[in-house]
This record gives C-alpha cells, sequence and structure tokens, in this order.
C-alpha cells in the first residue's frame, strides 16, 4: 500500500482550490432561470438515501449519439482552463476517479449535474457519495452554464469513442 506525503496531499488540496476555480462565472443552472438545470433536492436525511441514482436512469451518455465535434472542442478547452486535468484523467487516476469510460458508465443527466451541482450531489445523490467516500476530495463547483456542462460531457464521449475505436483496433 503506497503512502501519500502530508506535504503532497497539502499540494493537492492548494491545487483544487487554486486551480479548478479559475474564471469562475454564475451558472445559468444554479438562477432558476428559463431552461436551467435545478440543483437536485438534498434527501431528509443521510439514511434515507436510495440505493440507485435517480439521476443514472437510462440510457448511458454514449449510447445517446456521437459527441458534436464543436461542443467536445469547447469542452476540452474547459476541462483544460478550469483545472479538472488536476484532478481527472484518462486511463489513470490521480487524486480523483479516473474518466475513461465514464459516458459507458454514466447517462448525461447524471454527468450534467455532477458537474453544475457538485456540492449538492455528494450530499444527495448515493453515487457522488460513494466518489467522494473513496476519494475524499469535494469536486469543486467550476459554475459552469448548462451549455458548458453539455460541452464537457461531448468531450468525455469524444474521448470514449477514440477509445472504443481504439480497442476495436487492437483486436
Amino acid at each position: 500500500m503506497r503512502r501519500i506525503s502530508p506535504g503532497l496531499l497539502a499540494l493537492t488540496f492548494i491545487a483544487v482550490l487554486a486551480g479548478c476555480g479559475g474564471g469562475a462565472k454564475q451558472s445559468a443552472g444554479t438562477d432558476g432561470g428559463a431552461g436551467s438545470t435545478p440543483a437536485p433536492a438534498a434527501p431528509p436525511s443521510a439514511t434515507a438515501m436510495p440505493d440507485k441514482s435517480p439521476y443514472d436512469q437510462g440510457p448511458r451518455a454514449f449510447d445517446q449519439g456521437p459527441a458534436d465535434k464543436t461542443a467536445a472542442a469547447l469542452g476540452e478547452k474547459l476541462f483544460s482552463t478550469k483545472g479538472c486535468s488536476a484532478c481527472h484523467a484518462f486511463g489513470k487516476r490521480l487524486t480523483c476517479p479516473d474518466l475513461a469510460g465514464v459516458t459507458q458508465r454514466r447517462t448525461a443527466r447524471w454527468m450534467e449535474n455532477q458537474i453544475l451541482h457538485p456540492e449538492v450531489m455528494t450530499k444527495s445523490d448515493p453515487i457522488s457519495h460513494g466518489l467522494f467516500a473513496t476519494y475524499a476530495l469535494q469536486m469543486p463547483n467550476q459554475h459552469l452554464t448548462e451549455s458548458e456542462a453539455k460541452a464537457v460531457i461531448d468531450y468525455f464521449k469524444s474521448r470514449d469513442a477514440r477509445g472504443a475505436a481504439g480497442s476495436k483496433e487492437g483486436k
């Protein structure tokens, strides 16, 4: 079992705080405006938490058609400029979950809520709550708009499509 030094843990925490909030702006998804995605409601108590996420029911994001290339390019830029890559990678675990295959594991609705309202999801969604328990880091709210969150999801779909194409070629 690898032991993480206190200095590295502190440095990671500082990087998350400093790198993840840059360029924040108020999300259209949190102000209740027209077309916004409301924040998920917190459950009455932790003991009343359901076994399955209400946001992760239905087809996986990957199965809902190919990624929009223009949106995926914007999503890639946001992933980089918002500092998401400080904690997340594709094909390996950093300090938070490996994102390879995320669109094959989760619905677009779950990912959108996780991106737009991570602090609420950690408290109200069993999947997000479990991720927080496993990684012991709260994903910061980047204050993305709903369309920006969807662009990040398109970026994830494009990455997963490349991974799926690569694995088919190798067989």
